[in-house]
């Protein structure tokens, strides 16, 4: 239904992951919004049969009934013309996944609008989750910025905090804010459209940087703190995931291990050794860090799928230990 005196706005909505597909469902269940395009990712070979298989933006695009573009990026000018053709007031980004030109920004009057999963100016970049996690913070948000050419440097528009529990991994941030990103971007966009938003520069000299993730980043080292290899196994959760070699210490053959997010759990004891299973306590396997234990609540030996601490010990510590 369209409000007294305004149209809805004309928005092309740019995004790839589940992260952007979010906001589009929100904006596009947003009286006032016209999604009149919707660019996202080339599909692009994945699994073990390196199928194409469509994004979740994609997906979602098309159960909405809207049009999808599918640009391998904006060098050539057929795309620009494309995107000028459908005469958007704005446009929405979030996650898309590609650097956007000027020429891009300039193709709607309103410009850009993206969806950045940090308290900008912090962490700027890829992974602003993974990093607030690694980092052990306990507060990230969103921002609503106006895009320009550098790297998520655009005055901020909108911005909301929240809080990240002790436990939370990135799997639970990252759901958390798309939710909070999705009403952000209908208030931002409504707001925008009313002349009530007010843009306040970023200040550089706070800015810090998120760079994508190395699935080499998720090797663990047991000789750090228990709360540092906590961060470190529930920021990188579902990926790249943590891992460690595991030596048994009956000289049998090493095995790779992914280690799925626990808890911190008592002080280590004289004996315990970093890197070396102790054994089960209150059904988890306990693992000594450099001050404290680790509580492993599932673990997955490379090739072979997740075993629970009691199925982990029977299969591979009891030998050990006889």
């Amino acid at each position: 239904m369209e409000k007294a005196g305004i149209r809805p706005l004309r928005i092309v909505f740019m995004g790839t992951p589940e992260f952007a597909a979010v906001p589009l469902a929100a904006l596009a269940q947003w009286e006032q919004a016209d999604i009149i395009g919707v660019y996202t990712q080339p599909d692009r070979p994945c699994g073990r049969g390196q199928l194409c298989q469509p994004c979740a933006v994609k997906k979602a695009a098309l159960e909405l009934g809207l049009p999808v573009f599918q640009p391998a990026h904006f060098k050539e000018q057929a795309d620009l013309d494309q995107l000028r053709a459908l005469q958007p007031d704005v446009i929405v980004v979030a996650a898309y996944g590609l650097i956007l030109p000027q020429a891009v920004l300039d193709c709607a009057p309103w410009g850009a609008l993206n969806i950045h999963a940090s308290l900008l100016p912090q962490y700027r970049g890829a992974a602003p989750i993974q990093r607030a996690l690694l980092n052990g913070d306990g507060v990230t948000g969103i921002t609503i910025m106006q895009m320009e050419a550098g790297l998520d440097s655009g005055p901020i528009l909108f911005q909301r905090a929240l809080g990240i529990g002790i436990n939370d991994t990135a799997a639970d941030v990252h759901d958390e804010l798309a939710e909070l990103g999705s009403r952000l971007i209908v208030e931002a966009v409504a707001k925008l459209q009313s002349g009530e938003l007010i843009a306040v520069p970023q200040d550089p000299a706070l800015a810090t940087y998120a760079p994508k993730l190395s699935k080499a980043e998720g090797a663990i080292d047991w000789n750090q703190s228990a709360q540092m290899v906590h961060n470190q196994i529930r920021a990188l959760y579902p990926w790249p995931g943590s891992y460690f070699t595991w030596h048994p210490p009956d000289g049998g053959k090493p095995v790779r291990l992914t280690v799925f997010p626990g808890s911190i759990g008592r002080e280590c004891e004289t004996q315990e050794v970093p890197g070396q299973f102790v054994g089960l306590e209150n059904g988890s396997l306990v693992m000594p860090c450099a001050d404290a234990i680790y509580r492993i609540p599932r673990i997955q030996p490379a090739g072979r799928k997740p075993l629970d601490p009691k199925g982990f010990f029977c299969g591979y510590l009891s030998r050990c230990t006889d």
